[in-house]
């Protein structure tokens, strides 16, 4: 057939269509490309049509498409739907009166093809094709490392570095490996030194469990990495999503190449310290070391040497030796110079307690010998003496007793001291501290006093008049207290302590007396306040009083109403006026006052 025979047969063919669609009508299906629904959720599938001329009859099925062959699962007629028997969908499959279909409770099982078919009779029959696409998430993988020994490093295969394991996901999940957060290629051929072998089971709940195994030659460098396995799976709306595992490290043996030995104390050496020395080398695993100082052997534990109290003896230098059967070329030796630093025994002269009388004079030398420059000081308590080693006290007095150290230090070493101390006791009479004065509430109440005497030989007490009586010890001091009554015997004369020893006696005298009235006192200064306001309100009230006096005199001689201001006013009747107040005032020399208080400029010349 030419070609002009066959463009006049394919528009002989079309316009025979066309006819037949004019004549017989034609069917259009409208369905969702694709569906997609989480395991256990509802799938619902849309379908909508059109027919052209509209028929007086038309079903609506769905189907479904297994092994190559297509079976019902609904159908809607007249406006009826009914689900089909005997299906996977029978009991969660239902057809809606706008012709969806609508699958309840979607297992990984559903995700088929299913095909919405409309037969319009006359008008013909056509259908269209929804993918239903379901999925879960798998769960977090699990990361596990071999059962096996460690691996070594220049093995001629690869080994198993671990197992990545991720359970019921859909659709099928992906692993990737990283080492040290940096992804691996995913490398299939077992002949590549780094490969993986992937394996996929299919649940009968129709979800992926999948397993995938690493195998590498690791190097030296890998000793420290870290490995762990993430699963990449799809969610719907074409989401990309992970999940995590925990990560490993792997347990690769490889040979050494150097030691190292090190000191782990980090504050410098004294006598007494405990000493930690350790030697290693940069293989795994560690070799079989040995400690030797001065040509002799010393004896550690997995390449640690422990020297328990140094001593001075202990300084010098140690050396750890080791031997890799892996690599027998490598020189594996260190060295650590070992420095003890020691102060020696303070040595006091004179070493025995020293007893001295009352005003005597005391010395003592200390002295000490060290590894590095040192002190020597004296100290009572907290209170430095001498720097110099040398103590010298004069007129030695009771508060000199007692207990004296010697300390020697190295200030460059923290810690590293020496001490030694020796005792001063004072002989002589007793000397009482001064009493204080003692109060009581009321003539016949309790009272108690404390009579504080230094002396050695410990004085003795005797109380006049006497009482209940106990005695103690503070320090350098002893200390009788006693309790009586205070009569009036005693508010006049007071109570007399008395101490003696051997050397001789001192006596003081305690006197008491009542407490003073505080409320009283208040009372008395709050009077006398209140009668200091009372004369400042009176000679107020006599100033107000005098001025009002003068305003009156003022006001009555203005009005001429007073005997003497007619005469002073003939008087100054050819004068200047004179506006002065005059003020009268009667006494036995009336006239002679009066005079000098009217006096007036003379009107005469």
């Amino acid at each position: 057939m030419d070609g002009t025979t066959f463009g006049r047969a394919s528009l002989l063919c079309t316009l025979l269509l066309w006819a037949f669609q004019v004549c017989f009508g034609a069917v259009t299906v409208n369905v969702a490309p694709k569906v997609e629904v989480l395991k256990g959720a509802t799938a619902k599938l849309p379908c909508t049509y059109t027919v052209s001329p509209t028929p007086s009859n038309t079903v609506v099925e769905w189907y479904i498409e297994e092994h190559g062959t297509r079976q019902r699962v609904a159908f809607s007629q007249g406006g009826v739907g009914k689900s089909d028997e005997g299906t996977i969908l029978t009991g969660r499959v239902t057809i809606g009166e706008d012709f969806s279909l609508t699958i309840s409770s979607v297992q990984p099982s559903d995700e088929l093809d299913f095909f919405c078919q409309v037969t319009a009779g006359p008008a013909g029959v056509g259908d269209a094709t929804t993918m239903l696409k379901v999925f879960f998430a798998p769960e977090k993988p699990e990361l596990t490392k071999p059962s096996t020994q460690a691996i070594s490093v220049g093995e001629t295969t690869s080994s198993e570095i671990g197992t990545c394991v991720t359970m019921n996901g859909h659709p099928q999940p992906r692993i990737i490996w990283f080492k040290d957060d940096q992804p691996l290629p995913e490398v299939k051929d077992r002949r590549e030194k780094t490969n993986m072998v992937s394996s996929v089971v299919k649940e009968a709940s129709g979800l992926y469990t999948v397993k995938n195994i690493l195998y590498m030659q690791p190097k030296k460098a890998d000793k420290d990495s870290v490995f762990q396995c993430i699963v990449e799976y799809s969610m719907p709306g074409d989401q990309i999503k992970q999940k995590k595992s925990d990560t490993i490290t792997i347990n690769l043996n490889y040979p050494s190449e150097k030691a190292t030995f090190s000191l782990l104390n980090t504050d410098l050496i004294k006598e007494g310290d405990a000493v930690t020395m350790k030697c290693e080398t940069d293989g795994n695993p560690q070799p079989e070391f040995d400690f030797v100082k001065d040509g002799k052997a010393i004896t550690g534990q997995r390449g640690v040497l422990l020297l328990k109290s140094v001593k001075r003896t202990d300084a010098g230098v140690y050396m750890c030796t080791a031997t890799d059967f892996e690599n027998l070329d490598a020189d594996l030796r260190g060295n650590i110079t070992l420095t003890v630093n020691y102060i020696d025994p303070v040595s006091v002269i004179p070493a025995e307690p020293q007893v001295v009388m009352l005003g005597d004079k005391v010395e003592w030398q200390c002295k000490t010998k060290a590894s590095a420059v040192h002190t020597v000081q004296w100290k009572k308590g907290s209170e430095v003496l001498s720097q110099d080693g040398m103590l010298s006290i004069q007129d030695v007095s009771y508060d000199k007793a007692g207990e004296y150290m010697c300390v020697g230090a190295v200030p460059s070493v923290p810690g590293l001291i020496a001490q030694a101390s020796v005792n001063l006791t004072v002989k002589g009479k007793p000397m009482i501290q001064t009493p204080p004065i003692t109060e009581v509430g009321k003539e016949g109440d309790m009272v108690t006093m404390k009579c504080s005497a230094y002396g050695s030989p410990a004085p003795q007490f005797n109380w006049k008049p006497s009482g209940k009586e106990s005695v103690s010890v503070e320090g350098n001091k002893v200390v009788s207290t006693m309790t009586l009554q205070a009569t009036a015997e005693v508010m006049k004369d007071g109570v007399t302590c008395e101490v003696s020893n051997k050397h001789g006696t001192d006596s003081k005298t305690f006197m008491v007396s009542l407490k003073r009235a505080i409320d009283n006192s208040a009372d008395r200064a709050d009077k006398q306040q209140g009668g200091s306001s009372g004369v400042v309100i009176a000679v107020v009230v006599c100033v107000l009083l005098l001025l009002l006096l003068v305003a009156l005199i003022y006001f009555l001689n203005k009005k001429s109403k007073l005997p003497c201001s007619k005469k002073d006013k003939k008087e100054m009747a050819s004068g200047e006026v004179n506006n002065d107040i005059v003020v009268e005032m009667k006494t036995d020399k009336a006239n002679e006052e009066a005079g000098l208080l009217n006096k007036r400029p003379s009107t005469e010349q």
